[in-house]
């Protein structure tokens, strides 16, 4: 038992002999670290979610290239093998070319198409003959005679006849083109002819004055307006025009008579530039015979097989028609993208 003045030791703890200082102060609780965990697992979540993202951007960027470069593989492959025109079978067989629509540059009846396909028919060993299906109302009178030079050409090289099997239409340029058959073939109602030349164009020089439209024309070079819609037609240019088509006519005439010759029975109108049905054009010389492609395969040639050399349009080219360039510049770009940067 305690005396008053005596402290009691229950209530009091006497610090230990050598012992060190209590500390200035408390450690941190557990309390005051968690939102600086909880901070540092939020970063780190964000992190991660910007490198899942990225590395799936990065994944499809490498799709859309590899796409773009396997549609321009595709497309390639496919105009290339169309280019090598159609695989003929050895044994033989009628060749065919097309000669369809108008003849121009840049067309399917173009002279670069068709002297191509001229010379794969020609070359063929197992082609007996080389049949051009004409269905054309003519065109460039230059097409037509690189044309017409390449069959004589390639009929004297390789000593096969050539025949020209007219179906709707064989006017001007497409006639130019057929008189260097052999022989031509034609339907009854068939129009052939239109031995001519012409230049067209027009005039606006009274519709300008009515609305008050001036024509400012600086050329160098006294004739370098020739022709010009614009201005009032001078007759020095259109006798230098017309005199330049009648020599062209002229051309045409001496093509047609080389390859008619003693068939063609000329008369006033023969060079005119009317055109007749088939059943006169025959009876005129402009045309042998009256058959269709199977007719002369069979009747003819003795081939019944006929093989089309014909270019035609192919997949690719459709496909580069109607998205335009847009294939051609997607692919430039991914091809740019993959490449590595230059440093």
């Amino acid at each position: 038992m305690s005396t008053p003045d005596e402290p009691s030791k229950q209530g009091r703890v006497e610090p230990a002999f050598g012992s060190a200082p209590p500390p200035a102060s408390a450690p941190p609780s557990s309390a005051a670290a968690r939102p600086a965990t909880l901070e540092t697992s939020g970063l780190e979540q964000v992190a991660r979610d910007f490198l899942r993202e990225r590395r799936s951007e990065r994944r499809w960027r490498v799709f859309f290239r590899l796409a773009w470069l396997l549609l321009l593989f595709f497309i390639v492959s496919l105009t290339f093998s169309s280019r090598m025109g159609p695989t003929a079978p050895s044994t033989p067989h009628t060749a065919l070319v097309e000669v369809r629509g108008e003849i121009a540059a840049d067309t399917e009846a173009s002279a670069e198409n068709l002297v191509a396909a001229l010379k794969s028919a020609f070359e063929d060993a197992g082609a007996q003959a080389v049949v051009l299906r004409i269905n054309s109302p003519g065109g460039s009178p230059v097409q037509a005679g690189i044309v017409n030079d390449e069959i004589r050409r390639l009929k004297a090289l390789h000593k096969k006849p050539v025949y020209a099997v007219v179906e709707e239409m064989c006017a001007s340029g497409a006639y130019y083109i057929a008189v260097a058959a052999d022989e031509i073939y034609v339907d009854k109602a068939s129009l052939v002819g239109s031995i001519g030349v012409l230049m067209d164009g027009f005039g606006f020089t009274g519709t300008m004055e009515k609305l008050g439209v001036e024509r400012r024309l600086l050329t160098a070079g006294a004739n370098k307006g020739m022709l010009d819609p614009f201005s009032p037609q001078n007759e020095q240019h259109r006798a230098f025009a017309k005199a330049m088509i009648d020599q062209i006519h002229q051309q045409f005439i001496a093509v047609v008579k080389q390859g008619r010759g003693k068939r063609l029975k000329e008369t006033p109108d023969t060079f005119s530039g009317l055109f007749w049905n088939g059943e006169e054009a025959i009876k005129l010389g402009l045309a042998d015979k009256t058959g269709n492609l199977d007719f002369v395969a069979r009747e003819v040639i003795r081939a019944e097989e006929v093989i089309d050399y014909t270019p035609k349009e192919n997949v690719a080219e459709r496909l580069a028609k109607r998205f335009g360039a847009s294939i051609g510049s997607g692919a430039v770009r991914a091809l740019r993208e993959m490449a590595p940067p230059l440093r």
